[in-house]
């Protein structure tokens, strides 16, 4: 078979000759390798890729036409189309999976901090309703009302020192509440 053309091999082959099998691999599996791992990188699908394409000349020996090219430019034909197949289901899988892994943590992120931030909530709205009503109203119109002290001072109708006053020991007693249920920072 050393001495065989690549057309008889290919001839043999289609006569299930595995001695011409293995003589086609051993002249061009190199090639057919090295176009592969030059395309996927990977070795083990390029070494993949390998195996198909001398697979499918073991199958389908009548598809290569020695009138057309070589042998050789058969298969690296072969070798170019697969890989090329093989790299963009990889690209394609890997985006699938990036895509899937970011809908799922941001879908679970939204979940836990939606059900984190009820329960603070009624934690917070438990402790406000503890407190005395001018440090409810001073400490609700400038952190959940978004005013200045001056502004909160003009919309209680009392000094801006008085308000000052109010929503800081408003605070405390909120952080000592907070802290002894467990939602606040100690």
């Amino acid at each position: 078979m050393r001495d065989a053309s690549d057309a008889m091999l290919v001839v043999s082959i289609g006569r299930y000759r595995q001695e011409a099998l293995a003589e086609a691999y051993r002249r061009h599996a190199g090639a057919v390798f090295a176009l592969s791992r030059r395309l996927l990188v990977d070795r083990n699908l390029a070494e993949e890729v390998v195996q198909e394409v001398f697979l499918r000349l073991w199958h389908r020996p009548e598809k290569f036409d020695p009138d057309r090219g070589s042998l050789r430019s058969f298969l690296l034909a072969q070798t170019h189309g697969r890989s090329v197949d093989i790299l963009r289901s990889e690209v394609s899988r890997r985006q699938r999976e990036e895509r899937d892994a970011r809908a799922t943590a941001e879908a679970d992120y939204d979940i836990e901090h939606a059900v984190v931030d009820m329960a603070v909530a009624d934690e917070v709205r438990d402790a406000m309703s503890i407190l005395p009503a001018g440090e409810r109203a001073a400490i609700e119109l400038a952190y959940f009302g978004g005013h200045t002290y001056r502004e909160v001072a003009a919309l209680l109708d009392e000094p801006e020192g008085t308000v000052k006053s109010r929503i800081r020991s408003g605070l405390r007693r909120l952080r000592t509440v907070l802290v002894e249920t467990g939602v606040g920072a100690q």
